[in-house]
């Protein structure tokens, strides 16, 4: 159970200034899971996929960046279950609808919670800003890698979860991976 990044958060937040939000997510790269958390009490918990790379704020190293952020934009909040989204759009598309081929790397599909870093110098601006790496939470095409790390540093959930997730969730709600 990652209830143990809660005390680092809660030391995040102290450091930054920055209040609780009353909803917070607990995203663990060791255990490859997401909880959620809603005035301090676990309501769910998700399974899903963090880098193949190690993690990094860095970017172009394709690892999941550590650290306090916010959710900056829910993106994609009428798409089918299963559409393909690029530039944040949806394509029209559905995942296992495509040749096969389109289907081997990573898409993002579903729904997107487009990250924001709220540490300066660690994951918010210069080369290690997570939204100018457009890091965000997202559902995938492949559901079978959920569990390990697979991703090109988003956090990826099963489809039918990230519908879940998002319409849990607001904008502004607080994200710490670590």
């Amino acid at each position: 159970m990652s209830s143990d990044l809660l005390q680092p958060t809660t030391h995040k937040l102290r450091a930054l200034e920055i209040k609780q939000t009353a909803r917070l997510l607990l995203v663990s790269i060791s255990q490859q899971t997401l909880q959620v958390l809603e005035n301090g009490q676990l309501v769910r918990e998700f399974a899903i996929s963090t880098s193949k790379n190690p993690p990094s704020c860095l970017e172009n190293s394709f690892g999941t960046p550590t650290g306090l952020h916010k959710i900056g934009q829910k993106l994609c909040g009428n798409a089918p279950l299963g559409a393909v989204l690029k530039g944040r759009v949806d394509t029209g598309r559905i995942y296992w609808e495509l040749p096969e081929k389109e289907q081997k790397p990573n898409l993002v599909t579903t729904r997107i919670l487009w990250l924001e870093g709220l540490e300066p110098g660690h994951n918010q601006g210069g080369n290690r800003d997570s939204h100018a790496r457009y890091i965000y939470i997202h559902g995938t095409n492949h559901e079978d890698r959920i569990g390990s790390p697979s991703s090109g540093g988003c956090v990826q959930l099963r489809n039918q979860e990230m519908i879940e997730l998002f319409d849990t969730v607001s904008e502004g709600d607080q994200v710490f991976i670590g």
